[in-house]
């Protein structure tokens, strides 16, 4: 590409309303703009870094056999009724009529069209396995777009589905998945850990996701500094280590404590530790107040919660639900004699004498036990702490924080049950199909590749997905033997089908060199005063290093790259 016949700018300040390194370079890079709260126009140049991603991707999938198709976008709301998942994706979901009323939505994943869609060969066992893929936009209204392109509202993904006949088969295809996505993700360039997580409103049997490792992830990576283990945050099991309490369980006492309500207040009255209350957190949970118990120095992990309630959403309780179950302000509840379901934290059970809210005003009750109130259930509901104890080795755990690119779920039979997708064994009697989903965002992709691969002087693109993989720079255009050069050069690159850009324009040597440093381009030749003597410079953008190569060889050393 020449150009000086191209739609092509770069920006020299940084832009105003990104909050992070990858969407302030892409946008700087003129790769992206930003075009509404959460939503981006995808420039040339940018356009070139994803045509490079979904062909990494197509090669990966296309070689562990699966099928590419497209889904439609706009999808009737029905399906995801009957598949149960309406009510789970809520107002993340964009929704609309068509002039007769009928309900449809933007589709934020497809898993409900693939299973329909795969009822159209899913008839007997030896029409499986097989899988079925997309490279297509999805749509979640995101209550806080940010991170440019890494938490959006509009995003183009790949996701792929596979059906097999039983949990063995299941298994083999998710194994391919699994080795294709660590080949997808090696050859992007990125640094990442694949940890457990949770399945969430996918549902299924097991999930796995591909963790881009940055500061700016807004997932916790969990990991271990004694073994491999790995897994999200919202999984982890925080090990019991408390030892059992053998105080003696003393009679409750309610205490005024006039201006104490928070933990720290109330600690500082009491002269104790934070380890020694209990905290009531009140939560509306899929529109019922729930009250969770964890000890005083943990934090209620909500996707543990949820999981163990079965439910879709939850949220902390207006002022108003808490006064209607606690019969007091804000700040005192407490599991003894609360108007509504209670859950506790297992490590509780190892607790005695404790303090809670009173349900009383400006109250607390002291030298609380177990046998003074009855939860519903006793379950692993606390947040892991960096430091905490490895389920695995027993090892300290570390933190990290990722971005997810990737994700793999075990489905399971769930939508081919809800859905009706059904087979013939060899026994002709029916039974569901198992089916697998695999995603990768590519948009996460580019931004999280920015986040690991850039410097002061811009982005330095991976080889495989740079826009182009050389650049060639005559330094003068007013010097006929220099423009010479770079055209023959430039000639010999297209005719070889090379990914090349010559930067043609009539711009000071500066203005050149900084714009192939902030786009990327991961080497460049500079054609300078340099012919004279017979060579031009070649410059590798990942280490800086310059060097010397004859005219004579330089075409080797471009063959070199390419090959």
């Amino acid at each position: 590409m020449k150009l000086s016949k191209s739609f092509f700018y770069t920006l020299r300040e940084d832009a105003k309303d990104e909050d992070s390194i990858s969407s302030n370079l892409l946008v700087r890079a003129g790769m992206i703009k930003k075009a509404s709260n959460g939503i981006y126009m995808i420039m040339p140049m940018g356009k070139k870094v994803l045509q490079k991603i979904e062909d990494i991707i197509r090669e990966e999938m296309n070689a562990k056999d699966a099928q590419e198709l497209l889904m439609p976008a706009l999808i009737s709301e029905d399906v995801y009724v009957q598949s149960g998942r309406r009510d789970a994706f809520g107002s993340n979901m964009f929704s609309l009529k068509d002039r007769y009323g009928r309900p449809y939505v933007l589709g934020p994943t497809h898993e409900e069209l693939f299973t329909v869609a795969a009822s159209m060969n899913g008839k007997s066992y030896k029409d499986f396995p097989y899988n079925l893929y997309q490279i297509q936009t999805k749509y979640r209204d995101e209550t806080r777009p940010r991170y440019g392109l890494i938490r959006v509202r509009e995003f183009i993904m790949k996701d792929a589905y596979s059906f097999d006949v039983d949990p063995e088969g299941l298994d083999v295809s998710y194994k391919k998945m699994y080795d294709a996505y660590n080949r997808i993700f090696d050859r992007l360039g990125l640094t990442y850990k694949i940890v457990k997580a949770d399945t969430g409103a996918m549902g299924g049997l097991l999930s796995e996701e591909y963790q881009a490792i940055s500061n700016i992830g807004e997932d916790i990576v969990v990991g271990c500094e004694g073994c491999d283990y790995s897994s999200n945050l919202e999984i982890t099991e925080v090990i019991d280590t408390l030892p059992m309490s053998d105080a003696a369980e003393l009679d409750m006492e309610v205490v005024e404590t006039p201006n104490a309500k928070t933990i720290e207040e109330v600690a500082a009255f009491f002269g104790k530790e934070a380890k020694d209350f209990v905290k009531t957190l009140l939560y509306s949970v899929d529109g019922k107040t729930i009250a969770f118990c964890v000890p005083g120095d943990r934090e209620l992990n909500e996707s543990k919660a949820l999981k163990l309630l079965g439910a879709n959403e939850m949220e902390m309780a207006s002022f108003e639900e808490v006064e209607r179950v606690t019969h007091a302000r804000v700040g005192f509840a407490g599991p003894v004699g609360i108007d509504c379901p209670v859950y506790m934290d297992r490590q509780i059970l190892k607790m005695k004498n404790f303090i809670v809210g009173a349900n009383k005003s400006d109250h607390h009750i002291k030298n609380v036990n177990c046998k003074d109130f009855t939860p519903v259930e006793v379950a692993d509901l606390c947040q892991v702490k960096e430091g905490d104890i490895c389920p695995v080795c027993g090892k300290k755990l570390t933190f990290d924080h990722g971005i997810e690119v990737g994700n793999l779920f075990k489905l399971g039979t769930k939508y081919a049950e809800s859905l009706n997708l059904l087979y013939a064994d060899a026994n002709n009697q029916l039974k569901p199909v198992w089916m697998g989903c695999y995603g990768i965002g590519l948009g996460r992709c580019i931004a999280a590749v920015v986040e690991q691969h850039h410097d002061d002087f811009g982005i330095s693109w991976p080889t495989e997905i740079a826009p182009f993989k050389l650049s060639i720079v005559p330094v003068s255009l007013k010097d006929e033997e220099q423009v010479k050069l770079a055209n023959e050069l430039y000639d010999y690159c297209v005719s070889k089908h090379y990914d090349v850009l010559l930067d043609d324009r009539n711009e000071r040597p500066g203005v050149k060199f900084k714009d192939m440093e902030l786009i990327g381009i991961p080497y460049r030749i500079t054609v300078g005063r340099g012919i004279k003597n017979g060579v031009v410079e070649f410059v590798e953008r990942s280490t800086g290093e310059k060097v010397e190569i004859s005219i004579e060889d330089i075409k080797s050393k471009i063959d070199e790259i390419f090959a």
